[in-house]
């Protein structure tokens, strides 16, 4: 799991088709370059909190419903850490429950985003999510 550049998105996401939908829609605006899938929150919390991370990355695209380790516990984990905490997480699950969006913005998640249905409206948000946080947000140093 180790990698020598720095990651500039990090996908956890369980789901293998709407991961591959995400790295899709990323690549066709060519923002894939620098991503990294992860598969669930254990993996997730064991990349971030290696020893070998080489830098934080610019946002993290997160799943709620995973197996091992769920999204809301990731998101608890990255806030409670003082230099994690800044990196900017978008939820994107398929989850429209209130206590689910309640919680996540209670941890400091920065977007909640539901995952459109639609295949063409999946790719447009993934595409305005990534031109967003990738190449007009600024994140600290």
């Amino acid at each position: 799991m180790k990698t020598n550049n720095p990651v500039e998105v990090l996908l956890v996401e369980d789901n293998p088709d709407d991961a591959g939908l995400t790295i899709h829609a990323l690549k066709k605006i060519n923002l894939a370059n620098s991503l990294l899938h992860l598969h669930d929150g254990e993996e997730a919390l064991t990349y971030l909190f290696s020893e070998e991370l080489a830098g934080i990355p610019r946002v993290i695209l997160l799943d709620l419903k995973m197996p091992k380790v769920d999204g809301i516990e990731v998101l608890r984990r990255l806030k409670s850490d003082d230099q994690k905490k800044v990196i900017p997480v978008v939820v994107l699950t398929s989850s429209k429950e209130e206590a689910d969006i309640i919680e996540s913005y209670k941890l400091g998640v920065n977007a909640y985003i539901v995952k459109p249905v639609d295949y063409e409206k999946f790719v447009k948000a993934i595409s305005e999510i990534g031109l967003f946080w990738i190449l007009m947000n600024q994140p600290p140093k």
